[in-house]
């Protein structure tokens, strides 16, 4: 959060803000039109063209843009690191949540990742797939991708 209002104070853009995008922001991006497990189908062996995950990374981040785009022209949505949102955790949420655009609980005590990341299983790099962890909580595992959202 730090990094993103440096960054907007320091692009001060009339166009929007930049901000984390909430967890279904993410996974709409993610699938960029897909309904299936990734953005490119159902397979996991194709995964190999699009993320980075325990299989093929050598167990660390590669320069963006070495796998193929989502449809949307997205790099890494799989796997490569896994990305802060803005949402708090909540295992349940979703069982209880709107349809349209949820916004994710009020508070927490964990914030939502996204994608998997280098180390991670086909699964776990899958576009529904969600974890968690402490605002507090950094390591080389876990990035930010951040979004614009469109001035009024």
């Amino acid at each position: 959060h730090e990094f993103i209002k440096k960054l907007n104070a320091k692009i001060g853009t009339k166009a929007g803000k930049f901000a984390l995008p909430t967890e279904a922001q993410w996974e709409y991006a993610c699938r960029a039109g897909s309904e299936k497990h990734y953005c490119f189908g159902g397979d996991k062996p194709g995964l190999l063209d699009y993320g980075w995950h325990v299989k093929n990374s050598e167990s660390k981040t590669h320069p963006v843009g070495e796998k193929k785009p989502n449809a949307w022209g997205l790099y890494d949505m799989h796997g490569h690191a896994a990305e802060w949102c803005q949402d708090w955790y909540d295992r349940q949420y979703y069982e209880n949540s709107p349809t349209d655009d949820p916004a994710g609980p009020e508070a927490g005590t964990a914030r939502v990742v996204r994608g998997g990341f280098w180390g991670a299983s086909a699964w776990r790099s899958r576009s529904g797939y969600r974890d968690h962890n402490s605002p507090r909580r950094f390591g080389r595992h876990l990035g930010v991708r951040v979004c614009l959202i469109p001035a009024e």
